[in-house]
């Protein structure tokens, strides 16, 4: 279980990062009309793939219901809000313990 959370905490930190920084780049293309970084949105949905197959691992091993599974795998799509799927998968993992 151990190295599942870590896995799980380690994607899910990166993927808040990858989406900050994407909402950052969209920001600076759009409204700031600057240069577009052309890879940017297929790294995004390369790290989000890893995070979907890594969220529904932890999902079941710290036995989340459907709707909770749902919305652990849909919190890496908001920014922000993998790092609080981390924090509340953290804790529902420590108390299975």
């Amino acid at each position: 279980m151990n190295k599942a959370l870590t896995r799980f905490r380690v994607v899910a930190y990166i993927a808040g990062v990858v989406l900050l920084a994407f909402c950052v780049e969209i920001f600076v293309k759009y409204v700031l009309k600057g240069p577009e970084i052309s890879w940017f949105p297929q790294l995004h949905g390369f790290v989000y793939m890893v995070y979907l197959l890594v969220g529904f691992d932890i999902s079941r091993r710290v036995k989340l219901t459907f709707m909770q599974t749902i919305g652990l795998l849909l919190a890496g799509t908001i920014p922000v809000m993998s790092f609080v799927a981390d924090s509340r998968i953290r804790r529902r993992a420590e108390n299975l313990r």
